[in-house]
């Protein structure tokens, strides 16, 4: 579609406005590293029509092929946007918050969560990050999808991991999913920076110094404006030639982007982070 074409290159336009894309390249330089190409297309999921304006809501994937030093690796990035279209012009392009229903199904994955915290619990890295790679990009029906879905779809990582559940039916206690509902350190944020902390059993998280400790099925925590509220979660799912994170996440989907989201809209100098090692190794 040339008009989604059109709105690609308005993108980046915007962005730079914003220091986006500024801040992306000196993130790369710092590494040591290029984006040697970019390539991007819509896939539209909602058309609208109503007086004399039509309006489109589409999912503008992004692809950087970056290269560091020898290695080459893809990241991707997936962004609903929404825009109107009146006799040939384009008005009100800009970020939209998708409302697919198809997304929000809930299937019955157990009528009760059986606690396993004395369960001998060895977290399968590989299980994690093969689930990260399966639903980067799409939402697992077995699970309920959220707006704010970064806190979800780790969970649902770590739960592939092995992750062992427990402090049902108490939404504030433990780590846990259910048929209709589920504990605020699966799906909050912050909950789930203060569960990883503090645990003593069941899924337990260790606290790393430096992010290049982090190893992949590990978990970054991220407070953007520095307020101490946690605003999002991402998975680490390789390591780039310096040994530095690479991380998927939900939400804006993405997948293999650097870790510390300094291209980021949301990216503030008064950025915390918190390293957390999963499991007991």
């Amino acid at each position: 579609m040339e008009k989604i074409k059109m709105l690609w290159l308005d993108f980046f336009h915007d962005r730079e406005k914003e220091n986006w894309w500024q801040r992306k390249q000196n993130l790369c330089s710092e590494r040591g590293a290029e984006i040697i190409q970019i390539r991007g297309n819509g896939k539209v999921f909602e058309k609208l029509r109503y007086d004399k304006e039509t309006h489109y809501r589409y999912f503008m994937h992004l692809t950087y092929v970056i290269k560091q030093h020898k290695k080459i690796y893809v990241e991707e990035h997936v962004l609903p946007y929404g825009f109107g279209l009146v006799d040939g012009t384009i008005k009100d392009h800009k970020p939209i918050k998708t409302k697919n229903e198809r997304m929000r199904k809930e299937a019955i994955v157990t009528n009760k969560v059986r606690d396993q915290v004395n369960e001998r619990f060895a977290y399968d890295r590989l299980a994690a990050v093969q689930y990260a790679e399966r639903w980067w990009n799409s939402y697992n029906p077995a699970y309920r999808f959220f707006d704010v879905d970064c806190t979800n779809y780790v969970s649902q990582c770590l739960r592939a991991g092995g992750g062992p559940m427990w402090g049902s039916p108490v939404r504030e206690r433990g780590w846990w999913y259910g048929s209709g509902t589920w504990s605020f350190s699966w799906s909050v944020a912050h909950s789930l920076r203060w569960y990883l902390s503090g645990s003593e059993q069941g899924l337990k998280g260790r606290e790393m110094e430096r992010a290049d400790q982090l190893i992949p099925g590990d978990i970054i925590c991220y407070d953007f404006q520095g307020d101490g509220r946690w605003d999002h979660n991402t998975i680490v799912v390789a390591k780039d030639t310096e040994g530095m994170p690479l991380v998927n996440a939900h939400t804006d989907n993405s997948r293999n982007r650097y870790w510390s989201y300094e291209d980021s809209t949301a990216w503030t100098p008064n950025i915390q982070y918190k390293f957390f090692r999963i499991g007991d190794d």
